[in-house]
């Protein structure tokens, strides 16, 4: 038997009749850019989420970067984040022109650690980034303590989290602003890329929406007055073809809006499926020498990976690749210390949380259309591996 860490057929094949019959919906109409499905998308994740407003993007690191920018972040300001993530996160504040300072992580939820997080506080930070890291939402009360302090803003990188909720609320919909993806791997996803931000602003969703159309229209129009770039004059013209801010063509397709909508519909069914195999792991793989993942008692994850630590992770993965079982390593460099952050100055041993992970975490398969026998199967190659005595 061979396992893939995730199955993106199995999914599809899960969408059933109405998957396509809302994809041929869409190719019969021949409206393919901010149609209904768009529009309909967005009411339907902001009615989820809890949130008043909610704008479609084209992928996750742009509703990061356009987040930032409706903020106003730019060249000379700071943002705080943390170093254990995918690179998009950093790359958006890159992309605005901003700085990002790194603050280590936690052991146990590998999240941001929130203690830490006032001592980087500079005269020119300007916002809190913290990612809700493998569907386990960062302890944000504490984060929003501090940005209440400092007078900063809170944007969440919620693309491996949707589903996930901290004391009752929604993860991504507890910042200034929050930020989803829709890539094919995440829980929520469509046939490609795709993103979301949502927010409770009338204000910066006006902005983000804006930018995220090349800055034209009445959009444009408004969200430069907001951002300090152009005079709210109601007689400019306000069709598509006048632009009033420089920003993105960063829409959201129908076909996959269509897809979204008709997956939306069983989020919360998968995440259950997500919590009960993730619960057997951690039952069954009580008692070896694994690092289990942590799940504090007011978070509810939405698992989107199941991430254990091993010293002899290499052995284990050898010996699960003879199974047949796919895994995951999330991820083997710190961000502070890829070649692209090198003008940041970090080195090794500033971040030894971070750093520990990195040689430490891998992922087993964890994905709703995964069958009870096959649970159990990859458990017990897990735990038979994470037993198995050094040779010699």
């Amino acid at each position: 038997m061979k396992l893939p860490l995730i199955d993106l057929v199995r999914r599809h094949a899960a969408d059933g009749p109405d998957a396509e019959r809302a994809l041929r919906a869409v190719m019969e109409s021949g409206r393919y850019i901010l149609g209904e499905n768009v529009a309909a998308l967005e009411r339907e994740m902001a009615d989820y989420l809890g949130v008043s407003h909610a704008v479609a993007v084209a992928n996750g690191t742009d509703a990061l970067t356009i987040a930032l920018r409706a903020l106003g972040i730019g060249g000379g300001d700071e943002v705080i984040t943390t170093p254990y993530t995918f690179f998009a996160t950093t790359e958006a504040i890159l992309a605005v022109g901003a700085k990002p300072v790194f603050v280590d992580v936690r052991p146990d939820t590998y999240n941001l650690d929130e203690n830490r997080v006032e001592e980087r506080v500079t005269s020119r930070t300007r916002a809190i980034l913290p990612v809700h890291l493998f569907g386990l939402p960062a302890e944000m009360d504490l984060l929003h303590r501090v940005a209440g302090r400092y007078g900063l803003a809170v944007v969440e990188d919620a693309c491996q989290a949707i589903g996930a909720d901290y004391e009752g609320n929604r993860a991504g919909a507890m910042g200034d602003l929050g930020c989803f993806s829709f890539f094919p791997t995440k829980n929520l996803s469509c046939a490609g890329d795709g993103g979301m931000i949502v927010t409770n602003s009338e204000r910066l969703a006006r902005i983000c929406r804006a930018l995220a159309t090349h800055g034209s229209g009445e959009n444009g129009r408004l969200a430069a007055a907001g951002l300090g770039s152009a005079p709210p004059d109601g007689a400019l013209p306000t069709d598509k073809y006048h632009h009033y801010l420089a920003g993105y063509n960063s829409r959201l397709d129908e076909l996959h809006a269509a897809l979204l909508r008709v997956r939306l519909r069983r989020l919360d069914a998968d995440t259950a499926r997500r919590r009960a195999i993730a619960a057997y792991y951690t039952e069954a793989l009580r008692g070896t020498p694994l690092v289990l993942p942590a799940s504090p008692a007011h978070l509810s994850p939405a698992w989107h990976l199941y991430v254990l630590q091993s010293g002899r992770r290499e052995r284990i993965l050898a010996r699960l690749t003879e199974e047949g079982i796919a895994t995951g390593v999330y991820y083997p460099v710190p961000v502070p210390l890829q070649p692209a952050c090198a003008a940041l100055g970090a080195k090794p041993g500033d971040f030894p949380v971070a750093e520990a992970l990195s040689e430490r975490c891998f992922a087993i398969p964890l994905f709703p259309e995964l069958t009870d026998s096959e649970v159990e199967w990859v458990a017990d190659c897990v735990r038979r591996a994470a037993l198995e005595e050094e040779p010699g």
